[in-house]
């Protein structure tokens, strides 16, 4: 789950002591405590922040570099966002109000339809998008479960709207929370979608359920024959809630994951490997055939939700730490931190037009202390190495 601070999760104990082998590797580049320049406003008025680029960025990489700007405001419950052109047209998803809305390059906004059927509550509803040649994917909740369907999306940028929905795959398992959500497209063409336990543990071990896992889908919701598992969906096992999915340059998955007592995760995703949960969280689990997270951080700072790369960095958008945080995925240990405080609870990244990072926050879905003109959407410019 992704309960705000002073607020415990449902089977979950926060620890406030930090891993200080990965402490030690993280870089402050831009907190509000540490060279970031506030508007003064607090969390009550609008904020704002300015990020600096690291002195020393290493070849490759890529780091946030100036003033924040708002690319819309007023949004409830944002989940997911995808661009649908190049001058900053998008379309996002609402969770509770199970609305799509198509975000104008201008920041004005227009509602494209209603995903019909979604039962909302928790961390259940209208949860993530992708995009696939003229289609829309959506990852929603179900009275009998969460389902992947696909839209195709009539008319143009100012009009569109939504087709008659396809069913993907259904009857995923749902919960009030670990509905995990997040669906993309890999270089490889074919559909990854994350599905979280469910609350029940450990079905992530059992290759006959699918909680607990990424799964690994054609465009259609056939199985590839190369899937690990003969005639499975699966694509990797032992998961609690995977929330972020992305691919470096050289086709390297990175999936960030919530934890329970102790860390959350960001991992380096292999097919047919198993990830642990709930034999082991965070590292320790090598000598029972599981594989460590690249990563680990304090359930405290972190609560990873979506996750972006872009060229060869990973951005990691976390709700309970509030901060974003970039890391280098040839170097998946060191961490630089961004906006730290600044903006409330970030739910999810991507990278925007024209040499811009985006992410989204999420303050108004009852977890949050809302700022004036929450939910938002914020950009920052970024450079490259």
């Amino acid at each position: 789950m992704d309960t705000p601070a002073g607020t415990p999760r449902s089977r979950r104990l926060w620890s406030v002591a930090g891993l200080a082998a990965v402490a030690a590797l993280v870089l402050s580049a831009c907190t509000s405590g540490d060279g970031a320049e506030r508007d003064g406003s607090g969390r009550g008025g609008a904020p704002t922040a300015r990020a600096s680029a690291p002195a020393d960025l290493a070849a490759g990489q890529v780091a946030l570099d100036g003033d924040t700007t708002d690319v819309v405001t007023g949004l409830e419950a944002p989940w997911s966002v995808v661009l649908t052109g190049d001058d900053g047209d998008a379309l996002v998803s609402e969770r509770d109000s199970a609305r799509v809305l198509e975000l104008r390059s201008d920041g004005t906004t227009r509602q494209v339809g209603t995903v019909d059927g979604v039962s909302h509550g928790g961390e259940g509803g209208l949860l993530g998008l992708a995009l696939h040649d003229d289609d829309l994917f959506v990852y929603s909740t179900a009275d009998d479960g969460n389902r992947i369907q696909r839209y195709e999306l009539t008319g143009s940028t100012g009009s569109w709207g939504l087709g008659e929905a396809t069913t993907i795959i259904d009857g995923l398992p749902k919960n009030s929370f670990h509905d995990g959500g997040r669906i993309a497209f890999g270089p490889d063409d074919m559909l990854y979608a994350s599905v979280g336990d469910a609350g029940a543990s450990t079905d992530a071990q059992d290759e006959d359920s699918l909680a607990g896992k990424i799964l690994r889908l054609t465009p259609d919701g056939d199985v590839p024959a190369d899937n690990p598992i003969d005639g499975s969906p699966v694509w990797s096992l032992g998961h609690r809630n995977v929330q972020g999915m992305g691919w470096s340059s050289d086709g390297t998955m990175f999936a960030s994951e919530f934890g329970e007592n102790t860390h959350d995760e960001l991992n380096v995703i292999e097919p047919g490997s198993n990830y642990g949960w709930p034999e082991v969280e965070g590292t320790g689990g090598e000598d029972q055939g599981f594989v460590d997270p690249v990563q680990q951080w304090s359930t405290d700072e972190a609560s990873p939700s979506g996750l972006a790369v872009v060229d060869d960095t990973v951005f990691v958008a976390n709700l309970r730490g509030e901060v974003l945080r970039a890391v280098p995925a040839d170097d998946p240990g060191t961490a630089t931190e961004y906006f730290a405080g600044d903006f409330g609870r970030i739910r999810t990244v991507l990278e925007g037009p024209s040499d811009t990072l985006w992410f989204v926050t999420n303050n108004t879905d009852g977890r949050g202390t809302p700022s004036s003109g929450d939910d938002r959407i914020v950009s920052v410019p970024f450079t490259r190495t």
